[in-house]
C-alpha cells in the first residue's frame, strides 16, 4: 500500500514539474518575442530618425539651391 501511495505522489510531482517546466517554457518564449519586438522597434525609430534628418537637410539643400538660382536667374534677367 505505501508504495502504492509514494508511486501516486511521484506521478502527482511529475504531473506537476510538467506543468512548471511548460510555464517556464512559455514565460521564457514570451520574454524572448518581447525582447525581440523592443529591438526591432528601437531599429525601426534609429532608422526613422536618420530618415528625418536626411529629409530635413534636402529640403534646406533644395531650398539654398533655389534662392541661388533664383538670384542668378534676376542678375542676369536685370543686368
Amino acid at each position: 500500500m505505501a508504495a502504492r501511495e509514494s508511486l501516486a505522489q511521484f506521478e502527482q510531482a511529475f504531473v506537476e514539474e510538467t506543468y512548471a517546466d511548460r510555464e517556464r517554457r512559455e514565460a521564457v518564449a514570451r520574454q524572448v518575442a518581447a525582447r525581440a519586438d523592443q529591438r526591432r522597434r528601437q531599429k525601426v525609430h534609429r532608422h526613422g530618425r536618420f530618415r528625418f534628418f536626411m529629409l530635413v537637410l534636402v529640403l534646406i539643400a533644395t531650398a539654398a539651391l533655389v534662392t541661388v538660382a533664383m538670384f542668378e536667374t534676376l542678375y542676369y534677367v536685370m543686368g
